[in-house]
């Protein structure tokens, strides 16, 4: 998921990977660097978002040397709906793209399946996402700050990972602004709980 705030975001997910009922992987990283202010999270087939993204870095790093100048947040996520959307028959990818430009600030978009292209103050993903719409939003409100934010992606994603059996591991963050990106790991056994333990 991918928060906005006033000067940034701040991106999140879990690190389980599966295969079918069988975890294949319990530390991945979700949240993949397009250029240094602009991330994405991926969910879906892992093959598929991989080889997006690396086709989108490397169309962002050929922007770079024609323009001379860092990309636009906008500009990823074009391109990230251009092959999405070009290839819906054949991928299974949905992708949140955020980060921070000098044109903007902080800009999340989201990517689903089919190829759309839909701008949002926030944006949540991938199978856990089912079970956190209505906590979502309740608590989400406008004009957040940064350690808000910070504390709502955390406490979504921890609900998420509890309900969910595709979902799990740790929590992973990145906050993005103008200084750069800020990375932040969440152990399983620190994960915010909702219910008292016996």
């Amino acid at each position: 998921m991918a928060v906005a705030f006033d000067g940034g975001v701040v991106l999140g997910a879990d690190s389980r990977t599966t295969t079918g009922a069988y975890i294949a992987n319990r530390v991945s990283d979700k949240i993949t660097p397009m250029t240094e202010s602009i991330f994405c999270c991926r969910s879906g087939s892992a093959a598929d978002t991989q080889a997006i993204s690396d086709y989108v870095r490397y169309y962002l790093d050929m922007h770079v040397i024609e323009m001379g100048t860092p990309p636009l947040v906008k500009t990823a996520a074009r391109l990230f709906r251009e092959l999405c959307y070009s290839n819906k028959s054949q991928l299974m990818a949905g992708i949140i793209c955020a980060g921070w430009d000098s044109a903007k600030g902080g800009q999340v978009f989201c990517i689903p399946l089919g190829g759309a292209l839909v701008q949002q103050p926030f944006a949540i993903g991938g199978s856990g996402s089912t079970y956190i719409y209505g906590y979502c939003d309740a608590h989400y409100k406008e004009g957040m700050t940064k350690e808000e934010c910070q504390a709502f992606v955390k406490n979504a994603l921890a609900l998420a990972m509890a309900r969910d059996g595709s979902s799990g591991g740790v929590i992973r963050l990145v906050t993005v602004d103008k200084d750069g990106a800020d990375r932040e790991y969440l152990a399983g056994d620190k994960l915010p709980s909702f219910w008292e333990k016996s």
